[in-house]
């Protein structure tokens, strides 16, 4: 039996100004579980509290940094980096990130997924050229050509530059595992779209062999971000699902029509058998859609994963 799955509130946390209608509206949708994405504003959490008092839905997970910092008023989950070099935003981002561990325990989520930081550039970016090409809104084969050659010559340039940045990265994420084990939360490393975010997916094993088997941080699978990968020539996206699947805490799911993501699972690109193949029933799963989806499609989209994921043979895991 597949494990539920949640609705995350990136869907609808943009046009609601009370969270408890947000929850109300999940759950009439048929909802049982919901993520806190990374738009909670802190006016909205008043009402997701009395919405979980009142057991509206249940909460699996919440999205660094959930709430917002004070004046943060929209989606910002790389507002400050635990790869910077400036102290002043490691600061930032250790205290926020406390705070979401906080709040994801008080809320009930068992995992916090986020974002582990980027490469910085100086003047020249060799990643804008390929973020540039990745914008085509109906990809051709040329496209995808141009794409991959773009990429081809920027993962060098890019890769030389991630040494300091991974080591702060290992020494920040540490500083707060402590207290992600005292309150029964787990991080969970989200693979990224864009080839200057870390880790990259080459690395994300070397990275969580990092820290002891035991710890509180496990590998979160974005299908639609492996899936832009696969395109860029970086992965095979069952290929990576498989090196990761002892580490895999969860999963963002949703679909892929040319280069846009968040579209629902079943109107694009993505074989869901084939993820399906790796869901175990202590994954949490997680419908991650783009807010301009109607009501009638979010619901089409999570019976169309209900109906694939029932039906899959599990995958073999090393």
């Amino acid at each position: 039996m597949p494990p539920p799955i949640a609705l995350s509130t990136c869907w609808n946390s943009p046009r609601h100004t009370d969270g408890y209608e947000m929850l109300a509206e999940i759950a009439a949708l048929g909802f049982e579980y919901a993520e806190l994405s990374h738009g909670i504003r802190l006016s909205l959490v008043p009402g997701i509290v009395k919405a979980l008092d009142e057991k509206l839905v249940r909460i699996r997970s919440t999205h660094n940094f959930c709430p917002l910092p004070p004046g943060v008023n929209t989606a910002s989950p790389n507002l400050f980096l635990p790869t910077t070099a400036d102290e002043k935003q490691a600061r930032q981002w250790e205290r926020y990130t406390r705070r979401s561990i906080d709040f994801a325990h008080q809320v009930g989520a068992s995992i916090l997924v986020t974002h582990m930081g980027a490469v910085s550039h100086g003047w020249i970016n060799p990643a804008k050229k390929v973020a540039r090409l990745a914008e085509v809104r109906r990809p051709n084969d040329s496209d995808i050509d141009r794409l991959q050659a773009a990429v081809a010559e920027a993962m060098p340039k890019i890769a030389k530059k991630r040494g300091a940045p991974m080591d702060r990265l290992v020494d920040r994420i540490s500083s707060v595992l402590e207290q992600a084990r005292a309150t029964g939360v787990r991080l969970g490393a989200e693979n990224r779209e864009k080839v200057d975010e870390l880790p990259f997916d080459v690395d994300m094993l070397s990275f969580l062999e990092q820290f002891p088997a035991d710890a509180p941080i496990a590998y979160w699978h974005d299908c639609g971000h492996a899936h832009l990968k696969e395109k860029m020539g970086l992965l095979r996206h069952e290929d990576h699902l498989s090196a990761h699947a002892s580490r895999l805490a969860g999963f963002h799911l949703h679909d892929v029509c040319g280069f846009r993501d968040h579209m629902p699972p079943g109107a694009g690109e993505i074989d869901f058998a084939m993820i399906a193949k790796f869901v175990r029933p202590e994954h949490v799963l997680v419908l991650e859609l783009n807010p301009r989806l109607e009501p009638a499609e979010v619901v089409e989209a999570r019976d169309f994963l209900v109906k694939v994921f029932a039906n899959a043979a599990p995958a073999r895991q090393g």
